[in-house]
């Protein structure tokens, strides 16, 4: 008996074995646990719904527990549906036994599902504001995921949830109302931790990459959290809409903008807000077009076409509240020649600092009002550190240096529409067109200004003076010049050899008007050179210039040669708001050697001795007056007239800039009326004959044209206008008082 007891014991111990050990290795297949799985769903939310046919049961003996996998499962809510793969989950014996809630964890396996579904789904069981504000962004996608949920002992789930997956093709309107398109990305969520890996996207026609993102909470609210990633495409071609993002205005200036980017930023939420942001981004800037009209270049750079050109930049980008950098280094052209530029800019709370150099070696350079050039093919560079503000541009130093050439600036104070506010030190030290050297410093005292130097080559701006190209002076680059500029140079050329042994000079400006000026300079002759300015009480600007030499002065002018001896004093009044100047030129007691129209004139009126004369020792001259008005580039000639002992001339016209010459007169050949022509020997029979009647009284003539391509015509006349008549007894009356005057 017993041993039979025994013997069915030990069958059924060993078919409890197998059994157990056949549940352990492949399990059964069952319907008794569907309600249990669709409870757990239900339990959270009834109006989720489960369907799926049977439950795979495996035994785990060692932990007293069974494990449950549901597959092919199908969930139903608010008339949605999602699939699922499988369902995996384990269930304690014990709380089995004691009818408590077993589950532990539940694994999810989905299918690939609408991802928009999936997030309202999710947001059932664990619901944030990153979820909300993330579905009413979501437009399409699709997404396979895996889901693990632990469970408590009441059946409640855990924080430490783990979701991990994958989306394609996935689409968002970003809160700009862009589109981000192409979306492909893995995820991983943990509680209220977020992180995408090997995203892929396209925003405005580029493609964007993404290493990884992160989404981390900052604090025990799901309102405050940190946004950390990287974001970067390859080289693209960018377009107006591109340039929208970051110019408002001037997007047509750019074209052919060829760059590649890596940005890694960081973002910090608070109650949906940003409050705090980095981005730091490194750009390689393959191609890049400026236009620009801007005049002022060409006035500089001559080879100046229109076009900035940037090439091969290397780009550091810093982004940050209250912050902005750029740092960079490259080539650019603004004719055919390519040189290196390197930039750093930083955007402050209230201004921008900057520091650029830029090589200049192949590019020509023109500053014309120093009379400077530097050819093309010559080393230089430009170094600028400046910072604009608000009211002004401040150049805290400019420095361009040139073989021996340097040109320093610091502290220049630019107004908005870049005309000078006030200046603390200029100091040049360079050789110009002329190839004067020129040393001069100007610094800055209080409200005045102090102009001291060695040499200082003032020929350029002595013709602007004398030949009526100034374009309102120096006060041209001030806003509002209210100061005394004092002058104390050693050596002042005024011509290719003449020069002043001294110069000084006192100039007031009152609101960025000249009211007065005295310039005293003292020439190698020990000869005086004297330039006053004053305002009278009517506002109007009367200036004299006196040179003891007049042959330095008179030199400007290049349609003469062999000028000779001689003084100068001009007088010159411009009314208060009128924009014609008045003005008197005389010059006394000089000789001429040359003037080639005058000496065509003498040729065609058969004049050939006074012309031998103009091309040999030279015709002297008593006087020379000038009388004539100017009005920007137009002056008009009212009279010139010149009398000597062999030639008198009379005439008027007019000069239309650099372009048009226009003048006619008379030209007599003796001081007095031609009864006395005859009495000059040789000359005498030269002119008029032997005979009373012979020859001619004088010659008509007119003078027109371009300044380079003059055309000249002469007519012999028989009688004089009673103007050139008058004009003669007038001069010779005057000669006659001051003789008899003379001690």
């Amino acid at each position: 008996m017993f041993r039979n007891v025994l013997k069915y014991f030990s069958i059924v111990i060993i078919l409890t074995g197998l059994l157990l050990a056949y549940l352990s290795l492949f399990g059964i297949e069952t319907n008794r646990f569907n309600n249990l799985i669709q409870n757990t769903f239900s339990k959270h939310n009834d109006k989720v719904e489960v369907k799926f046919d049977k439950v795979k049961i495996l035994l785990n003996l060692s932990k007293l527990s069974i494990s449950l996998k549901a597959s092919d499962i199908d969930l139903f809510y608010d008339d949605k549906k999602i699939k699922l793969k499988s369902i995996k989950t384990k269930y304690s014996l014990l709380a089995f036994w004691k009818k408590e809630f077993g589950i532990q964890n539940v694994f999810i396996e989905s299918d690939n599902n609408n991802l928009k579904s999936i997030v309202n789904f999710i947001r059932i069981y664990k619901n944030s504001a990153r979820l909300i504000i993330f579905e009413k962004m979501l437009k399409r996608g699709t997404i396979n995921v895996n889901l693990k949920l632990n469970f408590s002992k009441d059946g409640k789930i855990k924080n430490n949830y783990q979701i991990k997956g994958f989306i394609k093709d996935a689409e968002i309107r970003l809160l700009n109302n862009n589109i981000l398109s192409n979306i492909d990305l893995n995820f991983e969520v943990q509680n209220d931790f977020y992180l995408f890996k090997n995203t892929k996207s396209r925003y405005k026609g580029i493609d964007l990459l993404s290493n990884e993102i992160k989404v981390i909470p900052t604090k025990n609210s799901n309102q405050n959290f940190s946004i950390t990633g990287d974001i970067n495409h390859k080289s693209v071609k960018l377009n107006p809409e591109h340039l929208s993002l970051f110019f408002k205005n001037e997007i047509k200036n750019f074209e052919n903008i060829k760059l590649s980017s890596n940005n890694n930023f960081s973002l910090i939420i608070k109650k949906y807000k940003i409050k705090s942001y980095k981005v730091d981004t490194k750009i390689k800037l393959n191609t890049l077009k400026f236009k620009t009209d801007q005049l002022k270049i060409k006035e500089y750079f001559p080879s100046f076409k229109g076009i900035v050109d940037l090439k091969d930049h290397k780009v550091k980008v810093l982004f940050q509240k209250n912050f902005f950098s750029i740092q960079g280094e490259g080539s650019y052209s603004i004719d055919s020649n390519s040189e290196k530029i390197t930039y750093d800019i930083k955007k402050l709370p209230k201004s921008i600092d900057f520091i650029t150099k830029i090589n200049i070696n192949e590019t020509p350079i023109n500053i014309e009002f120093l009379n400077y050039k530097k050819k093309e093919n010559k080393d230089s560079s430009l170094f600028v550190e400046g910072e604009v503000n608000e009211k002004n541009f401040l150049l805290k130093k400019v420095f361009f240096s040139e073989s021996k050439n340097s040109f320093l600036i610091n502290k220049l104070n630019l107004k908005k529409n870049f005309k000078i506010d006030n200046i603390e030190i200029i100091d040049f030290d360079y050789v110009n067109n002329n190839k004067k050297k020129n040393k001069i410093l100007l610094k800055r005292d209080k409200k005045n200004y102090f102009i001291t130097g060695e040499t200082f080559d003032a020929a350029k701006l002595l013709d602007e003076i004398l030949l009526g190209d100034d374009k309102g002076g120096i006060s041209r680059f001030f806003s509002n010049l209210n100061t005394i500029i004092k002058i104390n140079l050693d050596r002042v050329f005024i011509g290719d050899t003449d020069f002043l042994k001294l110069l000084k000079s006192d100039i007031e400006f009152k609101k960025n008007n000249l009211v007065s000026l005295n310039l005293l300079g003292e020439m190698v002759d020990s000869k005086k050179l004297n330039l006053t300015i004053r305002t009278n009480e009517k506002n109007d600007k009367i200036t004299t210039l006196f040179a003891e030499n007049a042959k330095p002065l008179v030199k400007k002018y290049k349609f003469i040669k062999g000028f000779d001896e001689g003084s100068l004093d001009f007088y010159s009044i411009k009314k208060f708001r009128s924009p014609v100047s008045k003005s008197k030129l005389k010059i006394q007691n000089f000789k001429l050697k040359e003037v080639p129209v005058l000496t065509k004139i003498l040729t065609l009126a058969s004049l050939q001795g006074i012309a031998d004369l103009l091309t040999g020792e030279g015709i002297r001259f008593e006087e020379f007056e000038m009388d004539f008005e100017k009005k920007k580039d137009l002056m008009t000639i009212n009279e010139i007239y010149a009398i000597g002992p062999a030639i008198s001339i009379l005439m008027d016209g007019y000069v239309q800039g650099k372009n048009l010459v226009s003048l006619r007169g008379t030209l007599v050949p003796a001081t007095t009326i031609n009864k006395f022509i005859g009495s000059i020997p040789i000359l005498g029979k030269i002119l008029v004959g032997t005979k009373t009647g012979e020859g001619v009284f004088g010659v008509s003539f007119k003078i027109k044209g371009p300044p380079k391509n003059l055309k000249t015509t002469v007519n012999p006349i028989k009688t004089l206008t009673p103007r050139f008549i008058t004009r003669t007894l007038e001069k010779i009356k005057k000669t006659e008082i001051k003789i008899e005057n003379t001690p």
